[in-house]
């Protein structure tokens, strides 16, 4: 193995976990709780099923294109072969920007988190402490990464599944006292509450939830056999969905009333009132806020974790296609891009000592910065995918020998993409719908859009770029 090349040291067991953890995190085990209590427990479902279907569109779509060329720059270098080469640069410094400012989330959300056990130690202290971990585990190799991310999604499926059981379990009183049937689910209003606006507000939110998943994709690039293993993934990404998110928020909608005062403080700052708590303390688990600390701990260290690593892959990949400084695409004898992950660190590092200076002003407007970021890469997905497939039969290739094949094509990237762009553009409808825009609101809630517009058109203008056409595709299948 070149010591100037990533290492393919990822094995079917962690891309597989990578996937699951990818969708795993605080937006099950914490929002959920105020999704169903703004729209009902049906109508938390419907909005989830709906986003469901838009990711398991998005990732057979992504699974195509990956298991076909698997290089680490994912959407990134697909937007470039099959669109337009300034959409590629565009996507990739979207996708690192988005990640190197998740890091200082979860670096923030990791110290609140600690507190519930220390109360009186500074939060600098344990935000410190998970960064040197997370660089740590990056720096050791493509394994390390691997290694830690299995282990941090198993903890939280463990969780949901053991979850799921003993919410069945009290569903028909084997556990927690008397069965409690459908008599929530149906309680006053439920379950579809506040009607279609509120549904149409957890549909925002749960495609927050699924951020993550297109992680997959990034991890092609070094997995070791990913003609099989990515395909093998993807496979088994719409059953997890299935399980782990339509099946854990049926389970709190039954056993939860949705107008519990509780549902509203699932914040991460109050673990004790996430409603996986609220379940288990009802189930008659004492020790119920401290176990769902320590998972939510997992999981907001894997998405710290994971953030380093797509951040880190990104930007050496955009550094090897001469898109940003070379020294980016150093790569050390583990295969490790060690400048491009220490460029990483450090941005994440900034953004969190933002946190704590002044007013913490700037930190908010860097977060509201990446906001959409994930959103635009699924967009950036489905049109590649589009695309792709397009080029493939124009060339006059056969689609039987693509190692993987995404059902339903074109239906599913089209549907994808119109789900994603509603997504995208009523993240903040109410600001638009009172009596007078609220245009703060808006500019917050948008902002992510118009700085990637600049830096597509802008690449565009300077490079003098073009939309690829379709018969000169560059469908070489080259990996990195």
């Amino acid at each position: 193995m070149s010591s100037n090349q990533l290492q393919r040291g990822l094995k079917a067991r962690h891309l597989t976990m990578i996937a699951i953890g990818g969708s795993i995190g605080t937006g099950l085990f914490l929002a959920s709780g105020g999704s169903i209590h703004s729209a009902g427990p049906g109508g938390a479902l419907v909005a989830y099923i709906a986003i469901s279907l838009m990711v398991f569109f998005l990732m057979t779509s992504l699974g195509e294109m990956a298991a076909f060329m698997p290089v680490s720059g994912s959407f990134s270098t697909y937007a470039s072969k099959f669109v337009d080469p300034s959409l590629g640069f565009a996507l990739g410094w979207n996708y690192w920007y988005n990640w190197a400012i998740t890091i200082a989330v979860e670096l923030s959300a990791g110290a609140l988190i600690m507190k519930y056990w220390f109360p009186d130690t500074p939060s600098i202290l344990w935000s410190a402490l998970f960064l040197v971990l997370m660089f740590g585990l990056n720096m050791l190799s493509v394994k390390g990464y691997g290694e830690s991310e299995y282990w941090f999604s198993l903890i939280k499926v463990s969780t949901v599944i053991i979850f799921i059981i003993v919410g069945v379990l009290m569903i028909f009183g084997i556990m927690g006292g008397e069965a409690v049937g459908f008599h929530n689910f149906t309680k006053g209003d439920a379950p579809f509450s506040g009607g279609f606006m509120a549904m149409l507000g957890v549909f925002m939110i749960a495609g927050f939830s699924f951020q993550g998943t297109e992680l997959v994709g990034i991890a092609a690039g070094e997995s070791e056999d990913p003609a099989r293993n990515i395909p093998k993934a993807i496979k088994q990404i719409f059953w997890r969905i299935l399980l782990f998110y339509i099946f854990a928020i049926f389970v709190i909608g039954m056993l939860i009333p949705y107008d519990n005062p509780n549902l509203i403080n699932s914040d991460i700052t109050d673990i004790a009132v996430s409603p996986f708590t609220l379940v288990f303390e009802k189930a008659g688990f004492a020790f119920a806020a401290s176990v769902m600390n320590a998972v939510i701990l997992t999981s907001v260290l894997s998405a710290g974790n994971s953030g380093m690593y797509a951040s880190t892959r990104m930007l050496y990949v955009l550094a090897k296609e001469g898109r940003a400084p070379k020294l980016f695409a150093k790569v050390n004898s583990r295969g490790v891009p060690t400048n491009a992950l220490l460029l990483t660190t450090l941005i994440g590092m900034f953004a969190f000592l933002s946190s704590l200076f002044g007013d913490g002003t700037v930190y908010v407007w860097l977060l509201n910065a990446s906001g959409m970021s994930g959103f635009i890469a699924w967009l950036g997905i489905a049109v590649s995918h589009y695309c792709f497939r397009k080029a493939y039969l124009a060339q006059g290739y056969d689609l039987k020998q693509l190692p993987y094949r995404a059902k339903w094509f074109p239906f599913g990237p089209i549907l994808a993409f119109i789900i994603c762009l509603i997504v995208v553009l009523g993240q903040n409808y109410t600001a638009f719908t009172g009596e007078t825009i609220d245009w703060g609101g808006a500019l917050v809630s948008y902002i992510g859009l118009p700085l990637f517009i600049l830096v597509w058109l802008g690449y565009k203008y300077t490079k003098k770029t073009k939309v690829v056409p379709l018969h000169k595709v560059d469908l070489t299948n080259e990996q990195s």
